[in-house]
């Protein structure tokens, strides 16, 4: 079990993983120039693939591409909708060439982009073509990283399909360089307070313009290098901080308003998914008393049709 929940040291891959951060907004980026905004910015981020994490479809007038990180093969491939193919190495070098090699690829195949090359959410930010400081690349880091995401994504996609309101995609988002899935009550929230680096506080506060419970996955970084799972509310209700939640390793940082879960308390632990939708399903839980969120229209408690389905294709 333990083999397929990789350990995540981030010492171990720290320079990696910054880089990585910063490549995949490059294609991120790429992706939400050429996409219709849809509500909360769900036309921006990565999906995790059997492969890597990708873009999925792209619109470039009547043509589509896609852009797909392979952390198998170790290369990054754009497809075009007419059948065109380039496949970019995934090796240690600046994220300057990285965004020159993406950029030629693009305007090769006939799908010319122009981006905003100031990296979203990080303090101190370096253009993509002014940043030659960032340029590890660590083979064995990447896939770990990115055998640690099919898990979490597995099982956010089994705690995706308990809840029958609105709710996000499990999907990955670039700025912050983390994996989530969101659930929605359905009533409006004030307005959020921005001040995120590099991101406009109006994009913010669409994000988070309706009462959400947030469940996440995030690698860490320099200033905090323990990998988590995180659980938050928009707005945080009343006594959340102090309601009960599982497992016991779960902990309430007040800095960041939300719970936290060690990766490693899930990796190690006799039952990973288990212990997993427990942390998402317990805080969910208590944002939502809390809130006073309407249960009986927003959760499937059952799944009846899921499990028809399931018993369909087992037998």
């Amino acid at each position: 079990m333990h083999d397929a929940w990789p350990s995540l040291d981030f010492a171990d891959w720290r320079e990696t993983c910054a880089t990585l951060h910063l490549w995949s907004q490059v294609v991120g980026k790429v992706r939400l120039l050429q996409s219709p905004w849809v509500n909360h910015s769900w036309h921006v981020p990565l999906y995790v693939t059997p492969r890597g994490l990708g873009t999925s479809m792209i619109p470039h007038g009547v043509r589509a591409f896609a852009i797909g990180f392979d952390f198998i093969d170790h290369r990054l491939v754009v497809e075009t909708s007419d059948g065109g193919v380039r496949s970019l190495p995934l090796r240690p070098q600046s994220v300057a060439d990285f965004y020159a090699a993406v950029m030629a690829a693009l305007a090769e195949l006939g799908v010319p982009v122009r981006i905003h090359t100031t990296p979203n959410e990080i303090p101190d930010a370096i253009p993509f073509e002014q940043d030659r400081v960032h340029a590890a690349y660590d083979p064995a880091a990447a896939t770990r990283f990115w055998r640690a995401l099919v898990q979490v994504a597995r099982v956010f996609t089994v705690f995706r399909a308990r809840f029958i309101g609105k709710c996000s995609p499990v999907h990955f988002f670039w700025g912050s360089f983390d994996l989530a899935v969101t659930r929605f009550s359905g009533r409006e929230a004030p307005p959020h307070p921005g001040g995120m680096p590099n991101l406009p506080d109006e994009v913010a506060r669409e994000a988070y313009s309706h009462e959400v419970t947030s469940v996440g996955f995030w690698p860490g970084n320099a200033d905090n290098p323990d990998p988590i799972f995180y659980s938050y509310a928009y707005p945080t209700p009343d006594g959340f901080a102090e309601a009960r939640v599982e497992p016991g390793s779960a902990a309430w940082l007040p800095d960041l308003g939300e719970f936290v879960l060690p990766y490693e308390a899930v990796r190690t632990s006799a039952d990973p998914d288990g212990t997993l939708l427990a942390f998402a399903e317990s805080t969910h839980a208590a944002a939502a008393e809390l809130a006073d969120w309407d249960h009986a229209v927003l959760r499937d408690e059952t799944n009846r049709l899921g499990a028809w389905w399931h018993t369909r294709r087992t037998n």
